[in-house]
């Protein structure tokens, strides 16, 4: 696939080094002692160093760490993306004529004429001996799940859509839990070409019919109900609610995972998943290769902001990406056991089984991560002997803040990674890894988002972690911090911006023709590049610190504060469950930040909390992080996906009704804005002095 004729834009002599550009700006973290380093045998056993060794081999490319690598990366992706095709096991039944047609943003036609399929690569990627899946629920012990019986439960779906005439490109919706059936339906329809689409059954009725009515499903996979902190919660009456709302929807296939008796009356066919898994007669799993841009599933931002944008992802795109990912900076193995606490509705959940594709047996729970107790997931990686455990940083924290030493409560020897996502993870948190988790263990921070369904930052196996900070920028990735004239800028804080594209960036959003809707999400303040919403800093060592949302940056007096220095403060007050700022910015000049902060029981708001609070803000940043008014809440509104709601707070506060600042359906407690917006109506009312 290489072509030796190509020149590359980098010296290719023999023996050349291809050196890193020392980065300009201040040297203020220099000092600063890493957490952890790899010892050399770690680095030397690295998928990444193997890579590095092959491209020497290969491309007579030399690189002096992990800077170099990347520099080379973004500066010619084509050459990297064109490496990196051939060095991993792509199973191709036509050939590429380019990298890309042209390079753009948004447009940017990846290897052209290619045909693969995600789906065979994930079946491809079966270790002979190993499970394909641990699966272990509130009410269901770990169990073993073999690759025989999953290609039997996907032989079973594939020929239930087939008999009902579904065929590429058609679409069939999720409404399951984080269980193997949801793995099986998966690897369904991605052999097939049917492009997939999941919701997790804690969404409400109206949130997930906004999100599957967009994309006209034929098939509905769906469970009676699920159980979580120890609860039933029956799912059926929405179940009917979908069915009735979505017209397109022609059969449901339904896993009683609530009541074994289970039945679900509808105007349309139901067939229970057992009797499908019993009654097939088909004897191998058919693969439909398809081209490289052909939609693979189609995931959804969080509907805070109203509809939910139906972003839909390519085959080649992920494939590269997650292989690359998963690879290179999460460095798992074939034959690991790869656990990452999600629901269907996430896309660390798509992360999860993209693990597949390396080699790795996947580890899925299902339930509370706090039922019993707040020890459940690491009982659990004990018994399931995980390699790397991903989770959420307020996770984290929580285990933090309730005192949990996970090392003294399981055995974590098979244990190399954990992986942080969500939310940025404070340096507490990071501590906590190390102090209470395991002093060897790597902590692999990362952030990206369900627009490209990997990480833009994180994890290196090849560099030290430091105390808040993300690793690297990834490979192929040209992320750059940007002040607002469009300049990069180094250990300042500034836009995340990405100025070449990468393949698994959306191919469009769904019903959005002209792709306005697209590029209104990503490219309107920076035409041709893409702003992602984050505010970072970029360290002189090449990592990364996110700063929160910069669509709720608090803009205080010219100066701008990311929401995660406040929340970091705050995390330091013991009487302090949670908290949220926002910052409003008046016409006449004014500004008004207030934090909302949830107590913790038996805990009051007092003048001394108050004084606590204002003096650790300002001692640990500045007099312009000390909010204007402190206001105790019962309960901070989330996001399913574990998102704080800064900016539709910030838009309740300037008047605009609740249907248009947030997805009710959407939010993991949507009675926890109840107090918002009675408290931004008082607000209102006092600035019109009425």
């Amino acid at each position: 696939m290489w072509h030796e004729s190509k020149p590359l834009r980098f010296l290719r002599l023999s023996q050349t080094t291809y050196f890193r550009r020392k980065p300009e700006g201040m040297n203020q973290s220099a000092h600063i002692q890493p957490l952890w380093s790899p010892s050399e045998a770690f680095v030397q056993a690295s998928n990444l160093n193997s890579f590095m060794r092959w491209l020497s081999v290969t491309r007579e490319l030399y690189f002096n760490d992990y800077a170099a690598l990347w520099s080379w990366s973004v500066d010619d992706p084509k050459a990297f993306w064109e490496a990196l095709w051939e060095y991993i096991p792509i199973k191709s039944y036509s050939p590429y004529t380019s990298v890309w047609e042209e390079e753009k943003m948004p447009g940017t036609k990846w290897f052209p004429g290619a045909t693969l399929n995600y789906g065979e690569h994930l079946l491809n990627g079966a270790v002979p001996g190993r499970p394909a899946i641990l699966f272990q629920s509130e009410r269901q012990p770990l169990t073993e799940i073999h690759w025989p019986e999953v290609k039997k439960q996907v032989i079973a779906l594939q020929q239930h859509l087939l008999s009902l005439g579904l065929d590429s490109g058609d679409r069939v919706v999720a409404f399951l839990p984080n269980i193997p059936e949801a793995t099986v339906g998966l690897i369904a329809c991605a052999s097939l070409g049917i492009i997939w689409s999941s919701c997790s059954p804690d969404f409400g009725a109206g949130s997930v019919i906004e999100r599957f009515a967009q994309i006209e499903p034929k098939v509905l996979l769906t469970v009676d109900g699920y159980t979580y902190n120890g609860k039933p919660f029956d799912k059926r009456d929405v179940v009917q609610e979908i069915v009735h709302a979505i017209p397109t929807l022609e059969s449901v296939v339904i896993i009683p995972y609530l009541n074994t008796e289970a039945t679900i009356p509808l105007n349309i066919p139901v067939l229970a998943w057992s009797v499908m898994v019993e009654t097939s007669t088909h004897v191998d799993v058919q693969i439909t290769p398809v081209l490289f841009d052909h939609p693979l599933w189609i995931l959804y931002s969080s509907g805070t902001t109203g509809k939910p944008k139906a972003i839909t992802h390519s085959h080649g795109g992920v494939l590269l990406e997650h292989f690359k990912y998963l690879w290179f900076h999460n460095d798992v193995k074939p034959g690991e056991r790869y656990f990452w606490f999600s629901t269907t509705g996430w896309m660390m959940w798509n992360f999860v089984q993209a693990s597949m594709l390396v080699g790795a047996t996947i580890v899925l729970y299902d339930g509370s991560p706090g039922y019993p107790d707040l020890g459940v997931l690491w009982r659990m990686t004990d018994a399931a002997r995980v390699n790397h455990f991903g989770t959420s940083a307020p996770y984290i924290l929580a285990c933090m803040k309730n005192g949990l030493v996970p090392q003294t409560m399981s055995d974590l020897s098979a244990l190399r990674s954990i992986g942080s996502t969500g939310s940025p993870l404070p340096p507490e948190g990071f501590r906590w890894v190390y102090e209470a988790v395991g002093n060897d263990i790597w902590l692999s921070s990362m952030s990206g988002g369900t627009d490209v369904c990997t990480a833009f930052v994180g994890g290196c196996p090849t560099l030290p972690v430091y105390e808040g900070e993300i690793q690297c920028r990834a490979l192929g990735c040209a992320l750059y911090a940007w002040d607002d004239n469009g300049h990069a800028i180094v250990e300042q804080l500034g836009e995340m911006v990405i100025t070449r594209p990468m393949p698994s960036m959306p191919v469009f959003f769904w019903n959005d023709p002209d792709g306005s809707r697209y590029k209104s999400s990503y490219f309107e303040d920076f035409p041709g590049r893409w702003r992602h919403g984050d505010f970072i800093r970029i360290t002189e060592r090449g990592g990364v610190v996110i700063y929160g949302r910069s669509d709720a940056t608090l803009n205080r007096h010219g100066v701008r504060i990311g929401t995660a220095e406040i929340y970091r403060a705050i995390d330091q007050i013991e009487d302090i469950q949670d908290a949220l700022i926002i910052n409003l910015e008046h016409e006449d000049g004014r500004h008004y930040m207030p934090l909302f902060i949830q107590l913790k029981p038996d805990y009051q708001l007092t003048e001394e909390l108050i004084s606590r609070i204002n003096l650790t803000l300002k001692q640990s940043y500045s007099p312009r992080h000390v909010p204007d008014e402190i206001i105790s809440c019962p309960d901070i509104p989330y996001t399913m996906s574990g998102k704080k709601l800064e900016a539709p707070v910030k838009k309740l506060m300037m008047g605009i009704p609740v249907n248009q600042s947030a997805s009710l359906d959407a939010l993991r407690n949507p009675k926890s804005l109840d107090f918002f917006i009675l408290f931004a109506r008082d607000y209102r009312t006092r600035e019109a002095g009425i």
